[in-house]
């Protein structure tokens, strides 16, 4: 019980951080999509994609590892701590040098984008750095404080540039610049407020093992980026930065979703790297893979169903033909989804080779599909070779897991359900009469599929409020 009940604490304390950050953010697509235009949003869309592939990759993992040690070596805190900030800072040396000698043999408008995208490197991956690291420390307030301080300066400052200066793309940057670099020194100056005592020193056996632990994790993330963001390159490659800009504007919805998804993620990491080694924890690995692979199928269900209203409100201008990438992307979020919750066992294990060669076969795949797909038919090729790359990701991780731990699931009766909301979805894609009522009655034999799940998720809530009260 009290395995459920740290969970349930953690994802109480993210929930707090993520749907402030998230809802308001989400609340800005109406405003960015108003006054970006298709090509600027596509350019900004590329350095986001760019970030999410070099962060990991140039400071060879080492926030994960810093989570990961963390949670295990409280004594070694301080040495994690220098040894992660040695990492991130000799990445960003990097960046600065492969990033500044590019400027020198491009125009000015690309060299005014490096210059910008060189200090977004630093404060991003500083920022990751130390959420990972506090969150590992068990630090779940810093964490929390620190991602709704980000949230907020965001969004002060998008307002101020974007509206008052109207300084257009470049406003937008600086934000998030902003954002991650304050929240940085906010999240710094709260862990000492709250006397954690940390010594920073060097350690080098922990500093072998972590680099251990970290660098095969670059094909995993490397992997998991190939499948969530290469079809972005390809897109502007082949059809242009501005159907990128409305291709990657449809991203936004499905994050509805991403939220719950995140805010599991957050908790579950740490709840999997204490309890892999407890004998009950192929009964309890099984009873959150369900509760939380129900959540993930209904939810991408209904936002299918409804992803026509929430475009409407959030896609201004020529950005609403985004609509038709949206169903596809949901079916992405749920394997993508449960090839974390997955791989966050794997992990638990140290087994990142394994979680490596699920994503490097996704990967592989995603690269092929997308580079013929997107040429016969576009942008909706990349949403379609998505979704199949990230199912085989999931497959591919199911099979590796079963080396640490046996679920109990059902799986004859989750890949009808993946059936139900694939139909679903070419339903609403191909816009054919009737949708809606029929959409809605697979809606509900989905609720008839999971009763027992969704009836057991409920329970727990009901439960865990009472104990709380």
């Amino acid at each position: 019980m009290e395995k459920y009940k740290y969970l349930a604490n953690n994802i109480a304390l993210f929930t707090i951080s993520n749907f402030v950050s998230k809802i308001l953010v989400f609340l800005l697509i109406p405003f960015y999509t108003s006054i970006l235009s298709t090509k600027e949003y596509g350019i900004a869309n590329l350095m986001q994609v760019t970030l999410l592939l070099l962060v990991p990759a140039l400071t060879v993992n080492i926030g994960e590892a810093a989570l990961r040690f963390a949670v295990e070596r409280k004594d070694k805190c301080g040495s994690i701590l220098y040894i992660g900030l040695k990492y991130t800072g000799r990445a960003t040396l990097l960046v600065l040098l492969l990033a500044g000698t590019a400027t020198f043999f491009v125009s000015l408008e690309i060299k005014q984008y490096l210059c910008f995208f060189i200090i977004l490197f630093a404060a991003n991956a500083l920022y990751e750095f130390l959420i990972l690291y506090f969150q590992g420390s068990e630090m779940v307030p810093v964490v929390v404080g620190g991602s709704i301080f980000c949230t907020v300066v965001m969004l002060g400052s998008n307002l101020f540039f974007l509206l008052v200066l109207k300084i257009g793309l470049s406003g937008y940057l600086l934000a998030q610049i902003l954002s991650f670099a304050f929240a940085s020194i906010f999240m710094i100056l709260l862990s000492l407020k709250k006397a954690y005592k940390r010594e920073i020193d060097q350690d080098n056996e922990l500093e072998i093992e972590m680099l251990a632990y970290g660098k095969p994790m670059i094909l995993y993330s490397t992997g998991s980026w190939i499948n969530n963001a290469s079809d972005r390159y390809i897109v502007t490659a082949i059809c242009g930065t501005a159907v990128n800009g409305i291709y990657g504007v449809a991203y936004n919805i499905p994050v509805i979703l991403s939220v719950f998804q995140r805010i599991f993620a957050q908790a579950w990491q740490l709840s999997a790297t204490k309890s892999h080694k407890d004998e009950d924890s192929g009964d309890f690995f099984s009873m959150i893979y369900k509760s939380y692979n129900t959540f993930m199928v209904l939810g991408s269900s209904f936002l299918i169903i409804t992803v026509k209203i929430f475009a409407g409100f959030l896609f201004q201008k020529d950005f609403y033909s985004a609509w038709i990438f949206v169903p596809p992307l949901l079916i992405s979020v749920i394997f993508g989804a449960l090839t974390g919750f997955l791989g966050s066992i794997c992990l638990a294990h140290k087994d990142s080779r394994s979680m490596g060669i699920a994503t490097g076969i996704g990967a592989a795949l995603n690269i092929v599909l997308n580079l013929i797909s997107v040429w016969y038919i576009g942008a909706m090729g990349a949403a379609i070779a998505t979704a199949i790359s990230y199912f085989t990701m999931y497959f591919m991780a199911f099979l590796f897991t079963k080396k640490h731990v046996r679920l109990s699931i059902n799986l004859k009766k989750d890949y009808l359900a993946y059936l139900i909301v694939v139909v679903q979805a070419v339903l609403v894609m191909r816009e054919v009469k009737n949708v809606y009522p029929i959409t809605i009655l697979l809606f509900i034999l989905l609720l008839l599929l999971y009763l027992k799940e969704a009836s057991a998720i409920a329970k727990r809530l009901l439960a865990y409020g009472k104990k709380k009260t």
